[in-house]
């Protein structure tokens, strides 16, 4: 048994040496191969619209709807004031 140990702790003292020069030649050798790729070009993603849920899109109307009414003093129909802020929103989602 005292010699596979010691065949061991030769090895394990031989790999570290070599491990050491192999680091050594990889570095030498990195710089070479990375100059002589180019690297492709990175291509911007293209801005993605936010997703409204139609629960949010029917509080934006509602709200704006309101601001519409308020600014003709309450008086009139209110259908009216729906679609125009319906309008109003989709255009700024859009």
């Amino acid at each position: 048994m005292t010699t596979t140990k010691k065949t061991t702790t030769k090895k394990a003292a031989a790999k570290p040496a070599a491990a050491k020069k192999a680091p050594a030649k990889a570095a030498a050798k990195a710089p070479a191969k990375v100059a002589a790729k180019p690297k492709a070009a990175a291509k911007p993603k293209a801005a993605s619209k936010p997703v409204v849920t139609p629960e949010q899109r029917y509080c934006m109307i509602q709200e704006a709807a309101y601001y519409i009414a308020e600014r003709h003093g309450f008086n009139g129909d209110s259908a009216y004031f729906w679609s125009l802020a319906e309008a109003e929103i989709d255009a700024k989602l859009k």
